[in-house]
């Protein structure tokens, strides 16, 4: 009996193991493969070909010249206006993102309450977002414009302004109207994103602080306002990352000027390849640079990635 036994162990053991067909021994990894392919082809490559651009020397006519090293660094943070671009893409970032955030969270607010023509404005608040953002900025460059805007022939007509103004001709008027116009444009996405997640509160959590006395301020501030971190975080992260980046209102109504006075860094970045590609491509290294700090400094102070007590 114990020989038999012995026999078939030893039969057992000299079975071939199957091997599972490749397709499963890779498990996800063909699914993952054209995320980790386009993510290579529209963002790696395309951030290391900048970063190599930079470090040459590539005249207007896209002639490479050789290796320059960091020089074109030094040049752009020697160039004298360098200092203002980057104080206004600033002010420009904090002033579009805050009354962008600040409008949207009153709006959001309002459409989630129920009012006759509910479902009308908020189609009509999907405009400027439907809009093309070039298409918008033109419009209103158009409107203010100092010979034919329906700004000036509407104020002349009221009493309000002797003359007719150059409301984009210079950066102290233009600035506050590049401002404005970057709010209208973002507060569809905000505040649609706010909405969403005021309606994923639930009513019972209002019944128990109306229960527990809390007024309606209390209500607000120590409910909605937690159970809309999440949401409010998205918006505010997508909103930081637009603002920076963002290029169609500037360039539409003043192409950053007069002398690059009303340009942000990316519309500086696009100014310089008319001069120096490398140049320009350095600006561009910097701006990505900024953005993954901006974005990691962000993350850290909202403590994104922790559970609430």
């Amino acid at each position: 009996m114990s020989n038999r036994t012995t026999t078939v162990r030893a039969g057992r053991r000299a079975r071939p193991v199957r091997r599972r067909p490749l397709w499963q021994r890779l498990g996800p990894l063909p699914w993952l493969a054209p995320a980790v392919l386009l993510i290579l082809t529209v963002v790696v490559w395309p951030a290391a070909e900048m970063v190599r651009t930079s470090l040459r020397r590539i005249d207007t006519s896209g002639t490479d010249h050789g290796p320059a090293g960091l020089v074109k660094y030094h040049k752009l943070f020697d160039d004298p206006r360098l200092p203002a671009v980057l104080g206004w893409t600033v002010v420009w970032t904090v002033a579009v993102v805050g009354l962008t955030m600040l409008v949207s969270l009153a709006l959001a607010q309002l459409f989630h309450q129920n009012f006759p023509g509910r479902r009308i404005t908020r189609w009509a608040l999907i405009a400027p977002w439907a809009a093309s953002v070039l298409m918008t900025a033109i419009g209103f460059r158009w409107m203010l414009d100092q010979v034919a805007g329906v700004l000036n022939r509407l104020l002349l007509d009221l009493g309000l302004i002797d003359h007719a103004r150059a409301w984009l001709g210079d950066a102290g008027h233009a600035k506050p109207w590049l401002v404005l116009v970057a709010v209208f444009v973002s507060l569809p996405f905000t505040t649609y994103t706010l909405l969403a997640g005021l309606q994923t509160v639930p009513g019972e959590v209002y019944e128990a602080a109306h229960v527990d006395g809390a007024s309606r301020w209390q209500t607000y501030r120590k409910v909605t306002l937690p159970l809309l971190r999440p949401a409010f975080l998205v918006a505010l992260v997508v909103n930081l990352i637009n603002v920076f980046n963002s290029f169609p209102v500037i360039w539409g109504m003043t192409q950053g000027g007069p002398n690059a006075d009303t340009a942000t860094t990316t519309v500086f970045m696009y100014m310089l390849r008319g001069y120096d590609v490398a140049e320009s491509a350095a600006m561009s290294v910097v701006n990505f640079a900024v953005v993954i700090v901006m974005v990691l400094l962000f993350l850290k102070v909202s403590r994104w990635n922790e559970e609430e007590n």
